[in-house]
């Protein structure tokens, strides 16, 4: 079910609550946890969601509520939806696995052959 965002640039926490079924505190938390959701702050620190913002509100709504992901699940699918390359220390980490994933299976070939 599409939901329908207003046709207009700046929404305030309320509207986005209202709009994502969810409550501002949820938004609030969402923000610590999603780089993706960056509103803009007023000089009277009031919070002002672009409408990617919402969007992208939409969109983790989905994937935590409907498709069932964790937040780290959630923010993996979300860099992968955006094509936006793995961090340096996840390409980091994930060569040093292979590496030692390699001296395994040499180990256990000279372990077969002995």
């Amino acid at each position: 079910m599409a939901t329908d965002i207003p046709d207009k640039q700046y929404f305030k926490i309320g509207e986005v609550a209202q709009i994502a079924g969810v409550e501002p505190y949820v938004l609030r938390y969402w923000e610590t946890e999603f780089k993706a959701i960056r509103p803009e702050k007023t000089r009277s620190n009031q919070r002002l969601y672009r409408r990617r913002d919402v969007e992208t509100v939409l969109q983790i709504k989905k994937l935590l509520y409907d498709q069932g992901f964790r937040i780290d699940g959630a923010k993996k699918r979300l860099r992968e939806l955006s094509g936006e390359a793995p961090s340096a220390s996840a390409t980091a980490l994930a060569e040093k696995l292979h590496e030692a994933l390699g001296e395994l299976e040499k180990i256990v070939d000279e372990d077969e052959q002995a």
